[in-house]
């Protein structure tokens, strides 16, 4: 409304707008596209109005994950326990800002990890480039910065000592933990659980590799978060819901339908989601963040008590014209706020994945991913997002490419850009797993009234991926699950019939075969363009050319990195 309104040069109340029901958001439909063109359009002629774009204008103009450039410093002392990280991120947003800024916060303020620490510290830029535009995708820029500090746990890890795994377990954020940030997690937090799902399978495999990330809901950093929903019932003897809050394909229309019908005793029947629109749903922010199911979904519930109620003794029938209304603020603390333990956001999810690879083939044959969501309210949707996480992130890792010209135009056609397929794909096993905590990701008070379950039950699901047909010569452009990037590594040196080929050859200029051979320890990532070599996990060769000695105690080791990630 607000851009739309500007774009015609008309007062607010001049304009309405009603939201369509359309799907897969991730990011990509948090810039205004063709909106204030239809508007426009609509305007002048007086008539309805369809626009759309190509595949090509597309793939041009809809904004893509932000390139970065890291340069990543950590400490460790002799037990592998994380004694601090310094870090400079550089951030490539293409032509146009879009959330340029927003995702290289998101970034600075995820890239510590999900450890119990306190000594970090960071320096974030974002430039602009002639580069088609980046802005919000799936993860917001905290997939960079994750991969960045996945990757020296691991090199900590063989430093010192010990397992992947259990350098990850030892710094683990736990209950009443201080995360970096300053802010003490809850009873909810379950990052040791989703690593304790996933140990058996680790330590049963013997090529692969492992991650762990955290992800906040909500805005968060003391920006305004307000959730606000409307129950009305109508002449139809049946309560419409109101919110202005988009549904993108997050499923936020099916959630706000369970929260009435599990507060108020109605039937579904009973209950009509109405589209978002600006004349009568009240404002309820940005469909970001993982944001709306979390603070419109209190709102609702808030609204649901007033609801049920007023249905003591009554029917609908009887309550026709009636509005309850409820409202609910995410409040945080603003970055930089002189607190001594400031709330960045009102609640985070945790993960750890898992890849294992083939011993023979070098192909990928199991992803496993262990997620703390608190409470599910919706099971079935919260199983499609990791499942479809975890597809994406083999795709973003081993084959999609985006090509551009010497005019910084993409070159590629939907069908060249190494999209994963369903076929080799399928998802073998999910478990439930219930214990008892507080569940992440809702207020106070939805937590101690639990939906969809019983009170206080957290919801653990451990998405299990079949074999994928995707040989290790595949292009390692662009890593979003670390986990998928660290078994490739550890299982590149048994796999020298897929070095040297074609596919990479072509991407990183004359290379021999010597040179790709995984004999030396060593095999070529491309990522962002720029081509440096990684040291296999299991390899020491060529290793102080990556280490610096720490100027504090000798008891600590201190390295850093550089790479890049697009």
């Amino acid at each position: 409304l607000h851009e739309v309104t500007m774009a015609l040069g008309l007062p607010p109340e001049k304009v309405k707008i009603q939201n369509a029901l359309v799907g897969g958001g991730f990011g990509g439909k948090e810039d205004m596209t063709v909106q204030p063109l239809a508007a426009l359009i609509a305007y002048k002629t007086g008539r309805a109005v369809k626009c759309k774009l190509t595949r090509a204008e597309s793939l041009l103009i809809h904004p893509k994950r932000h390139p970065f450039e890291m340069d990543f410093t950590m400490g460790v002392d002799e037990n592998g326990i994380i004694q601090g990280v310094k870090a400079k991120v550089v951030s490539d947003t293409g032509a146009y800002a879009s959330l340029g800024g927003p995702v290289l916060e998101r970034a600075c303020t995820h890239a510590a990890g999900p450890y119990a620490y306190e000594n970090f510290e960071i320096d974030g830029y974002a430039y602009y480039t002639n580069n088609p535009p980046a802005g919000a995708f799936r993860g917001f820029g905290v997939t960079q910065t994750c991969f960045a500090v996945e990757t020296l746990l691991n090199r900590a890890a063989d430093l010192v000592g010990i397992s992947p795994w259990e350098i990850r377990y030892r710094n683990a954020i736990r209950p009443g933990g201080v995360l970096p940030n300053g802010q003490i997690v809850d009873d909810s937090t379950g990052l040791v659980e989703t690593l304790l799902a996933v140990k058996d399978e680790y330590d049963n495999a013997k090529i692969k590799g492992i991650a762990c990330a955290m992800k906040n809901a909500g805005l968060g950093v003391g920006l305004p978060d307000w959730g606000r929903c409307k129950l009305i019932v109508e002449g139809d003897s049946k309560v419409h819901i109101y919110s202005g809050a988009s549904c993108i394909g997050q499923g936020l229309g099916t959630v706000l339908v369970q929260m009435v019908c599990s507060n108020t005793n109605l039937s579904r029947d009973d209950i009509v989601y109405e589209r978002s629109n600006t004349w009568i749903a009240p404002d309820s922010g940005d469909t970001s963040g993982s944001r709306q199911t979390l603070v419109t979904g209190e709102a609702c519930r808030r609204a649901c008590l007033q609801l049920h109620e007023a249905l003591a003794g009554k029917s609908l029938s009887d309550l026709i014209g009636k509005e309850f209304y409820g409202e609910y603020l995410a409040k945080t603390d603003p970055l930089g706020a002189d607190v001594p333990n400031p709330v960045s956001h009102v609640a985070y999810g945790y993960a750890t994945q898992v890849c294992i690879l083939d011993e023979k083939t070098g192909l990928i044959r199991k992803m496993i991913a262990a997620h703390d969501v608190g409470k599910a309210i919706n099971p079935l949707s919260c199983e499609g997002q990791i499942e479809g996480g975890v597809v994406m992130s083999m795709g973003y890792a081993l084959t999609e490419q985006y090509p551009i010209d010497e005019n910084c135009r993409p070159t590629a056609r939907f069908g060249t850009l190494g999209l994963l397929r369903t076929e080799p794909v399928r998802a073998v096993g999910i478990r439930q797993i219930h214990t008892a905590s507080l569940g992440i990701g809702l207020p106070i008070e939805m937590r101690s009234k639990g939906l969809n379950g019983k009170a206080g039950d957290r919801f653990l699901c451990i998405s299990v991926e079949q074999p994928v047909e995707i040989g290790l010569h595949s292009r390692l452009r662009r890593v979003e699950t670390a986990a998928l990037q660290f078994g490739l590594r550890a299982a590149l040196p048994a796999q020298r019939k897929y070095a040297g080929c074609d596919r990479t050859a072509q991407h990183t200029g004359k290379q021999t075969e010597e040179e790709f051979s995984p004999s030396a320890g060593r095999f070529p990532c491309r990522l962002f363009g720029r081509l440096f070599w990684c040291q296999n996990l299991h390899n020491r060769l060529d290793r102080q050319r990556l280490l610096g000695r720490c100027p504090t105690a000798a008891a600590e080791t201190c390295f850093r990195l550089q790479f890049t990630a697009a």
